[in-house]
């Protein structure tokens, strides 16, 4: 299993599930980018890795400021056009 498996399989935890569903409510279900409120998905605007351990951060252990909801076609626009900053705490 490689890195993007292993990533995708935490996607699945219910840790992640119950926070990702919480941003979305927050976000009042739509996309903030275009106002969408279809194929929801939360985004992660950093990714944080651990000082230390040299580990990336779990997906449900990120400050909710540091989450969005955006339709799939938004997400999928900005990963294209971006690279996620990486922030060592």
């Amino acid at each position: 299993m490689d890195k993007e498996d292993s990533y995708r399989k935490l996607l699945f935890d219910k840790r992640w599930l119950e926070k990702k569903a919480r941003i979305i409510q927050r976000d009042n279900c739509q996309c903030k980018i275009c106002g969408s409120n279809w194929h929801l998905v939360v985004h992660h605007k950093q990714y944080h890795v651990h000082k230390n351990s040299g580990k990336k951060f779990l997906p449900w252990e990120y400050d909710d400021k540091y989450l969005v909801t955006l339709c799939e076609s938004c997400h999928k626009k900005g990963h294209d056009l971006y690279d996620i900053p990486v922030k060592f705490i």
